[in-house]
């Protein structure tokens, strides 16, 4: 009786239809999620963040393909390394324009350093696994070529920083390079290390006025220029470098800027 079942026709079309529908209503889920929580006003924002995480990560657990799927391999690592050294190139000339400009935001040793970025560099290879392996993967599925999903994926990750332009020319090429990057080297760790280096290098480098201390949403909204502390910590904002999943980490670059 089961092969019987197994056999009937048309059944594989009505499988792939309803896998089809399950993408679509997860990106929707997921993407509203995003742009609800980036609008919120705090402190219904907190509280709205750690729904959307847990309905994202019980999505994105769900259908995980294995470590090698998502490119946590060692596989093309130092094939796929040319893109770090990208990002350290431009961040080493982001850095030394910024001081000629006296914008730099930073001050401080190694450990200040660490101690203000390790929380962000960890929340850069979270963006990159759930932008790869869940976004872009079900939108692979869903559209005829890479390239077309490449393309969606980037205009959504790009119109999640809304209306903060800055950050949207800034993923509208990072998007792009990170997808096609990963897609052919299927390699996360690299993808992840230059997220995190292009992010911090904008965190020091850029002027809060400029970016808004990358905020998005409400909280772009809701920025107002002063005068910065010498360092912008990372810890607590509500919007980070490249705000993609859950509406960006609860990362903070400035004390005084970092509220909605």
């Amino acid at each position: 009786m089961a092969g019987a079942v197994n056999a009937l026709p048309g059944m594989e079309v009505s499988v792939a239809q309803r896998s089809r529908r399950r993408d679509l209503a997860e990106i929707a889920l997921s993407y509203g999620l995003i742009y609800a929580v980036e609008w919120t006003p705090r402190p219904w924002q907190k509280y709205l963040w750690w729904i959307a995480a847990l309905i994202i990560f019980f999505l994105a657990a769900r259908s995980f393909e294995g470590i090698q799927v998502a490119g946590l391999r060692k596989a093309n690592f130092f094939r796929s390394s040319w893109l770090v050294g990208v990002a350290l190139l431009i961040a080493a000339a982001s850095i030394g324009f910024g001081a000629q400009l006296h914008t730099l935001r930073f001050m401080g040793g190694p450990g200040l350093f660490i101690e203000t970025y390790w929380a962000y560099a960890l929340w850069s290879g979270l963006q990159q696994f759930l932008m790869q392996c869940f976004f872009l993967a079900r939108l692979v599925r869903l559209l005829p070529t890479p390239r077309l999903a490449v393309i969606a994926a980037t205009a959504l990750f790009a119109l999640a920083h809304m209306p903060n332009l800055f950050l949207i020319l800034v993923t509208v090429l990072w998007g792009m390079v990170a997808c096609f990057t990963f897609l052919h080297y299927r390699n996360l760790w690299t993808v992840s290390l230059a997220h995190a280096i292009l992010g911090i290098t904008i965190a020091i480098a850029v002027p809060g006025p400029v970016d808004h201390n990358m905020r998005v949403g409400l909280g772009y909204l809701r920025y107002r220029p002063g005068t910065p502390p010498p360092q912008r910590s990372q810890r607590d904002q509500i919007a980070s470098t490249v705000a993609w999943v859950m509406a960006a980490a609860p990362t903070r670059r400035s004390l005084i800027h970092a509220r909605p």
